[in-house]
């Protein structure tokens, strides 16, 4: 599978706290039946080795009201690709910039209170970008399934 590095203890571990980043140390010593001690020490040595990177609340922007959420696909050209990720990593609208193969170089997420707020991101930020060969925007509409993290 995708974590073969892992012992069966340590895998157990991170499945609970996919579950439910919230559970005490000792809840999943209870489940995996060592103490929480033990548990503590295998979390913490998994946040040290980088497997587990954070803990965090995530926030469905749809359910807040008048929130728009879009996805982007940027096509670049090639010498504007690291100035361009720059911008587009210091604006707090964007959430979410990922590096893709195929035709449009980047896609990238984008979360704003308003329709008229991701109207001015477009205007002023994206639409701007030098370098910026084509842009397409795509609204969403509803989330249907959205995993967070990796499935064991």
């Amino acid at each position: 599978m995708f974590l073969e590095g892992l012992d069966q203890l340590d895998r157990k571990i991170v499945e609970l706290l996919i579950e439910n980043a919230r559970m005490s140390y000792s809840e999943i010593g209870k489940r995996v039946g060592v103490s929480r001690v033990a548990v503590k020490m295998r979390v913490q040595s998994l946040e040290q080795r980088g497997i587990i990177e954070s803990y965090t609340t995530i926030v469905n922007p749809q359910k807040i009201s008048g929130a728009v959420s879009c996805y982007f696909e940027m096509e670049t050209a090639p010498g504007a690709l690291d100035s361009i990720i720059e911008v587009l990593r210091q604006n707090g609208t964007v959430t979410q910039i990922y590096r893709v193969t195929g035709q449009n170089r980047l896609h990238v997420h984008a979360v704003a209170p308003s329709g008229e707020d991701m109207e001015r991101l477009i205007r002023e930020v994206v639409d701007p970008l030098p370098g910026l060969i084509s842009s397409s925007c795509h609204m969403i509409l509803s989330r249907i399934k959205d995993v967070k993290g990796l499935r064991l």
